[in-house]
């Protein structure tokens, strides 16, 4: 039968082998792991396996292993231990607490001694953290969690450790692990230490010394200060007048200084206080201490000289014969209150913000009326200049008065940099002008006014036209032009022209000239129009309002006059017929330049051909004097960055690849040029664009001819030319009366 049972249990069994227990350790035979089971891998009869690490019941939570599980888990146990002191006759042993941690993930112990001041040991790290094994017999295993519990010892390398208590957590796991806890024990106490401490009872003092804590009120009230403006009234002293003071009290220490404030040309040395940062007292000025009178404490000879030369102090509570002096605090400083300077009587009549909120949150004082103290200004004395002696300009004469010194007049050197030419942008304004007058010789010549915008100075350059007996040229100076009717010896500086002054209509005189100006080039309208708040005459929501005024309650007449002008519908007119119906509906009073503004606002726009010609042609030129002939490289580096190969890139790509290879074409020409070739999403056919510039293949027309056909076209001499050609009325009768009225 037992063979047959035998034979039973090794129905379905695999392994037949004999397990290796011995090995080989640095070449030295010895028995390798006596755990390693019996034949085919079971364990022996009568074997335990034993433990390696804690074995932890499984949960309901994940099968990730302790190390993950329990990461940053440590069980904290209180434990102490004696330790004999066999050197010493008073004491035998000494208690030493210590912490004892135990980490879940890996089995490993610590402990730790907390530190004693003045103990003599070295405390803190006890036993590094590591696996510690278990005492003899069983030193081949290792602490795990089972072996630890309230009110249990445990040896650490041949010394005791009695634990007596843990913290909750551990309490909770070691119930959860189902492990029942001990009640808690007590820790006995150090005799030794107890011996000590009541060593250091009886060295302190019966009667302490007095500790006076300010270092709290500096920690909460550093860098806060009262601030009180004060009057001192010495009138009553001889040459004696009211001084204002201002007092600052520091709440970090309850000092108190004091400031004059010296007005100007008062006759007073300026000092930089009028009483030094110090406790101020209430009684003041008193009479000289001798020296320890005033002292903190007061120390009594007990037996005075009656016991040897040796005397027995104590320090004096009731203070007898100690000077008490009354110093001010913040609780006796208030609007209206008149407080003592070491004899001056002050009077606090004005406080600044914080001092309000300071004393409306402690004291609750809602009441900060301040008294007048300040004297009444003197009055101010108007300066009367000379009047001008004709001798240099106005300005540099004028310097002479200011001071004793005389400085060169200052320029306006910011409006000089904002508005100083660059590239394209000239900031001058140019206007096209004629003489007002009847003589037939006369009437005829044309002048062009700039106005530059940098130092406000005017130029006027006359035409030269063709059998007239008139040299054309330099007709007047650059510089700053007086208006008209003005004193030439008086002491208020003169007017000169402004570039308000300045527009299309305008009459002027420049140095007994009367001039009429006919007209002005793109810039300076564009500009006028950019800027209207600097130009009433460019500003189009102002003249659109007075055109408003004047024809508001007309306006079904207004639309008729209109309609009359456009008997086919078409909604536009031309600028002439425009012109004329604005004088009409307003009376002559809108001037040139603003129907200009409203008829180049309402205009109808066509894109110039001319325009990109001459763009194109000025590239072409810069290109050709530079003799750039790399366009071939660039279209390839086009390609190349072309990725969707469409032949197309951004404007901004286009820009940047001319910098790189230096294209000598100025920054705001190159940009205006790309402009010409973007579509709609700002992408340039760069094959296009590159062909065009290439001025060996398509040359432009030459720089000076459209230079020149330009400027008879613009500067021409009679008439002026027609700012725009058509100006579309109906969305001017929209803006003016309404779309819903007009319709």
């Amino acid at each position: 039968m037992a063979s047959n049972c035998d034979r039973m249990k090794l129905l379905g069994k695999e392994r037949f082998h004999k397990s290796q227990h011995w090995g080989f350790c640095n070449s030295i035979p010895m028995l390798v792991n006596e755990d390693k089971p019996g034949i085919g891998g079971e364990p022996l009869f009568g074997h335990c396996p034993k433990p390696k690490f804690s074995v932890y019941p499984r949960g309901l939570g994940s099968d990730a292993p302790s190390w993950v599980a329990f990461d940053k888990q440590v069980l904290a146990f209180d434990a102490y231990f004696e330790d004999e002191v066999p050197d010493k006759n008073q004491e035998l042993y000494r208690i030493r607490h210590c912490r004892i941690y135990f980490y879940l993930e890996d089995d490993t112990i610590q402990v730790l001694e907390p530190q004693l001041k003045n103990s003599g040991m070295p405390q803190g790290i006890f036993i590094r953290r590591h696996r510690i094994p278990l005492p003899y017999p069983n030193d081949d295993q290792f602490y795990t969690i089972h072996n630890f519990n309230i009110n249990t010892q445990v040896v650490f390398y041949s010394r005791v450790f009695k634990i007596y208590d843990c913290d909750h957590f551990t309490k909770n796991f070691l119930r959860k692990m189902g492990i029942p806890v001990n009640p808690p024990g007590t820790c006995p106490p150090d005799p030794y230490m107890k011996e000590r401490k009541m060593n250091l009872d009886r060295m302190n003092p019966l009667r302490p010394y007095e500790r006076f804590d300010t270092l709290r009120q500096f920690l909460e009230h550093d860098g806060h200060v009262l601030r009180f403006y004060c009057l001192w009234d010495d009138t009553e002293s001889m040459f004696g007048d009211p001084r204002e003071l201002v007092l600052h009290y520091f709440l970090s220490d309850d000092t108190i200084e004091v400031k004059e404030v010296i007005p100007a040309n008062s006759g007073r040395d300026a000092i930089p206080l009028f009483l030094n940062r110090r406790k101020l007292p209430k009684c003041a000025p008193t009479g000289l201490y001798h020296p320890g009178q005033i002292t903190d404490r007061t120390i009594l000879n007990v037996f005075g000289g009656l016991v040897g030369n040796r005397g027995r102090y104590l320090l004096d509570n009731c203070k007898t014969g100690a000077l008490n002096q009354e110093f001010y605090k913040d609780s006796d400083l208030k609007i209206g209150n008149i407080i003592n300077i070491w004899g001056r009587k002050v009077l606090l009549c004005d406080c600044d913000e914080f001092t309000k909120a300071y004393y409306r949150t402690k004291y609750g004082l809602e009441d900060f009326t301040p008294i007048p103290y300040k004297n009444p200004p003197p009055p101010t004395v108007e300066k009367i200049y000379p009047p001008y002696h004709g001798y240099g300009s106005e300005e540099d004469s004028l310097c002479s008065c200011l001071g004793l010194m005389p400085k060169p007049p200052q320029k306006d050197f910011k409006k000089f940099m904002e508005k100083d030419s660059f590239g394209l942008v000239s900031h001058v304004l140019r206007f096209l002008a004629k003489l007002d007058t009847d003589d037939c010789i006369d009437k005829d010549r044309r002048f062009i006014i700039s106005y530059y915008l940098c130092d406000d100075t005017i130029s006027v350059f006359e035409l030269q036209m063709r059998n007239t007996g008139v040299i054309g040229g330099k007709f007047l100076e650059r510089g700053r032009i007086k208006k008209p009717g003005q004193k030439v010896f008086k002491s208020e500086p003169s007017l000169y022209f402004t570039a308000q002054d300045l527009y299309v209509g305008a009459r002027v005189s420049f140095n007994g000239y009367n001039l009429i100006l006919l007209n002005g080039d793109e810039y300076s309208l564009s500009y006028m129009e950019q800027h209207p708040n600097e130009f009433p005459m460019g500003n189009i929501e102002l003249i659109l309002r007075k055109l408003k005024d004047y024809g508001g309650s007309n306006s079904r007449e207004i639309k008729m006059i209109f309609a009359a002008t456009d008997p086919q519908h078409t909604k536009i007119m031309d600028y002439e017929t425009f012109r004329e119906v604005m004088l009409n509906i307003s009376n002559k009073k809108l001037s040139e330049h603003e129907i200009m503004t409203i008829g180049r606002f309402y205009s109808v726009r066509e894109d110039s051909e001319s325009e990109f010609t001459f763009f194109l042609s000025l590239a072409q030129d810069q290109l050709k004097k530079n003799t750039f002939e790399i366009f071939d490289k660039m279209i390839a580096m086009c390609i190349y960055k072309d990725q969707a190969k469409r032949g197309l890139l951004p404007s901004s790509a286009i820009r940047t690849l001319c910098k790189s290879f230096r294209m000598p074409v100025a920054d705001d020409l190159l940009r205006a040029l790309l402009s010409k070739f973007e579509d709609s999403q700002e992408q340039i056919d760069y094959q296009k664009f590159f062909d065009s510039i290439n001025w060996r293949v398509n040359a432009a027309p030459p720089f000076q001819t459209l230079m020149t056909s330009k400027s008879d076209d613009v500067w021409n001499y009679v008439p002026p030319p027609l700012p725009v050609k058509c100006v579309r009325y109906v969305p001017l009768l929209e803006d003016l009366f309404g779309a819903e009225e007009h319709s």
